[in-house]
């Protein structure tokens, strides 16, 4: 990414989150360092698709690709349309759809019945509240192939849900390299 992409994605994420703070949550994009951090929790050889919601600039978009796993096997879920639109324009093979997360049966309809190799989300969890996030994490669970992970950042200390029976969440990473610092969290069944 040039130096000019990347003023342009801090502009149109200072936007997004003007507009609409409560869908967006941060200060600034994603840094390059959490973007791999959280890639890096997805395992590459799969063959079965990999989700991820709230892509914004499509930084954790590209990560994942680079960390070899085909955009072809890729969908993202984007509220925000110019970032739905732009994550489409940078990645044209990632299958990129305009909706709602939190109603994922909606948004992905009867597309995609293969259960995922891993869901990564950049939604900003704390701006909701705690039964609308526990309510897309049994989504979430539902949708997961066995032994794949859901990974979420966060700004907090603590994981931005409480894992459901039956799951765990451990922090595998805190990213200093980030404005503000972030965790990475990975929610697996146990």
């Amino acid at each position: 990414m040039s130096a000019t992409d990347v003023l342009q994605d801090q502009l149109r994420f200072l936007r997004g989150l003007l507009a609409r703070p409560k869908g967006v949550g941060a200060l600034a994009p994603s840094s390059s360092a959490l973007a791999q951090a959280i890639a890096q929790q997805v395992d590459p050889k799969s063959d079965a698709p990999v989700l991820e919601l709230g892509p914004g600039t499509g930084i954790v978009t590209g990560a994942l690709i680079a960390r070899g796993i085909a955009a072809e096997r890729i969908v993202a879920i984007e509220y925000d349309r110019d970032f739905a639109a732009l994550v489409a324009a940078r990645f044209p093979r990632v299958r990129v759809i305009a909706g709602d997360a939190f109603d994922l049966d909606r948004t992905l309809g009867a597309r995609f019945v293969q259960p995922f190799a891993g869901i990564v989300s950049g939604l900003p969890l704390l701006n909701f509240p705690v039964a609308r996030r526990q309510a897309l994490l049994d989504r979430i669970f539902a949708r997961l192939a066995p032994g794949a992970a859901f990974v979420q950042f966060s700004y907090g200390t603590q994981a931005p849900v409480a894992p459901p029976p039956g799951t765990s969440v451990h922090r595998a990473a805190v990213i200093w390299l980030n404005l503000p610092p972030a965790r990475v969290w990975v929610y697996r069944r146990t």
